[in-house]
C-alpha cells in the first residue's frame, strides 16, 4: 500500500543524477544494491522546506523503495537543513517508542548529488493533506468517529514523542534547554526582519507581546518543533501512527511550544478560509477535537498544567507565519518556481492576525 502523497517529476533545479548516487551507495553501503539494481527518482511534490525524494531501486529479484532528504538550494546552512544532524535524530529515535523510519546511509559529500543528504527506508501508509483520499470517503458517516479517534491519537503521539529520554547522545546535545522560550521568542523575530518582504503590523505587534509574556520556565523534553497531521504516516483506516516525518527542526526545550505550533496548524471549521493554504482543513471536518480539547488532553495525557496554553498557541500563529514568511521571500527572490507559494504572502498576513487575536482574547 503506497503513501497517498503522488510523485512528481524532478522540478527544474532539483533534478538528482541517479547514476551518481547508485555509485556512492554501492560503495557506502553495498549491502542495500543488488547486482544489476538501477534507481528510478521522482519528487515529493508537498513540504514547504528540505526536499523530498522517492528513490525506487528496482533490480531483478524485484523493486525497493527509499527516500533521499536533501537541503534545497539557496539557503543558507542551519540547523533545520543540516542533514548530519536530521539523520542522527531518527537513528536514536527509532530505538525508542517513538515510530520513525529507519535511515541507512548518509553522505556529507556535496560533490555527489550537489548537496549533503541521507537515505531513509519508506514507510507505506496514508499522509492526510488537504483533502481525505478517495478511500476514506466512501463510508461518509463513519469518518466522524475516524477522525476523532484519530485526534487521540495525535495527541498520545505528542505526549509520547515528550517522554522520551533525552539524557544521552546524540538527543542530549540537541539544544540549550535553559531560556528556551526567550531564545525562541527573539529568534523567530528576528527571522520575521530578516525575511521581511511586506509590512505586517499584526506580526510586530505579536512579537512584542510574545517576548513579555513569557511564562516561567518549565521542565524541557524532546521537541519535534513541527507536529502536525501531514508530518504522520498512518494506517489506511488512520488507526495507528507508522511513523512522525520531518525531524529537521527537533530540539531540547518547553514541550508547550512543540504543543503551540500543533495548535496553530490545526484549522477549526470557523477559521479564515486562508489558512486552507496551509494543507490542513482535514482538522476542520466533523469529529475532530477542538484545539481547546486538544489541550485539555495532552494535559490529561502528561498529568501537567495547561492553563498558559494560549501563549503557546499565539506563539505558534507567530513561527508558522514566519515560516511561511521565509518560503514566500524565496518565491519574490525568484530562488524557487514552486507555484504553490505565491499564495503564502496572504497566509502571512491571515496568521499575524490570527497570533494578535488569540493574545488579545486567551483564546484558542
Amino acid at each position: 500500500m503506497p503513501v497517498t502523497d503522488g510523485t512528481i517529476a524532478l522540478r527544474e533545479g532539483e533534478e538528482i543524477d541517479a547514476e551518481a548516487l547508485l555509485a556512492w551507495l554501492a560503495t557506502a553501503a553495498p549491502d542495500t544494491v543488488p547486482a544489476g539494481a538501477r534507481l528510478n527518482i521522482r519528487q515529493f511534490p508537498a513540504g514547504f522546506s528540505n526536499l523530498t525524494y522517492l528513490v525506487t531501486m528496482e533490480h531483478e529479484h524485484g523493486r525497493r523503495a527509499l527516500v533521499l532528504r536533501r537541503p534545497p538550494r539557496g539557503v543558507k546552512a542551519g540547523i533545520a537543513h543540516d542533514m548530519s544532524r536530521e539523520h542522527g535524530i531518527l537513528t536514536a529515535l527509532h530505538a525508542t517508542a517513538v515510530p520513525v523510519p529507519k535511515t541507512l546511509a548518509r553522505c556529507d559529500d556535496v560533490t555527489v548529488i550537489g548537496a549533503p543528504f541521507y537515505l531513509m527506508e519508506h514507510v507505506d501508509g496514508v499522509i492526510l493533506r488537504g483533502e481525505l483520499p478517495e478511500s476514506l470517503t466512501e463510508n461518509a458517516a463513519a469518518m466522524p468517529v475516524k477522525l476523532a479517534a484519530l485526534s487521540h491519537t495525535f495527541v498520545q503521539t505528542l505526549a509520547q514523542l515528550h517522554a522520551v529520554d533525552v539524557s544521552t547522545e546524540p538527543l542530549v546535545s540537541l539544544g540549550r534547554p535553559e531560556g528556551y522560550v526567550q531564545r525562541q521568542v527573539q529568534g523567530w523575530t528576528k527571522r520575521w526582519l530578516a525575511s521581511r518582504t511586506d509590512d505586517v503590523p499584526a506580526l510586530d505587534w505579536a512579537a512584542a507581546w510574545l517576548d513579555g509574556h513569557r511564562p516561567p520556565d518549565r521542565a524541557t523534553t524532546l521537541v519535534h518543533n513541527d507536529f502536525k497531521l501531514d508530518n504522520l504516516v498512518l494506517e489506511p483506516n488512520l488507526s495507528r501512527v507508522h511513523a512522525v516525518l520531518d525531524w529537521e527542526m527537533a530540539t531540547i526545550g518547553d514541550p508547550l511550544m512543540d504543543l503551540g505550533t500543533s495548535l496553530a496548524y490545526w484549522v477549526e471549521a470557523g477559521d479564515a478560509p486562508i489558512f486552507r493554504a496551509l494543507g490542513l482543513g482535514i482538522t476542520a471536518l466533523p469529529g475532530n477535537m477542538t484545539r481547546a480539547e486538544l489541550v485539555q488532553a495532552y494535559g490529561a495525557h502528561r498529568g501537567i498544567d495547561v492553563s498558559d496554553a494560549p501563549f503557546y498557541y499565539a506563539f505558534g500563529l507567530f513561527k508558522v507565519a514566519i515560516i511561511a514568511q521565509q518560503i514566500y521571500a524565496r518565491h519574490v527572490q525568484g530562488l524557487t518556481s514552486d507555484p504553490r507559494f505565491a499564495v503564502l504572502g496572504q497566509v502571512v498576513q491571515a496568521l499575524g492576525v490570527a497570533a494578535k487575536q488569540a493574545a488579545e482574547t486567551g483564546r484558542l
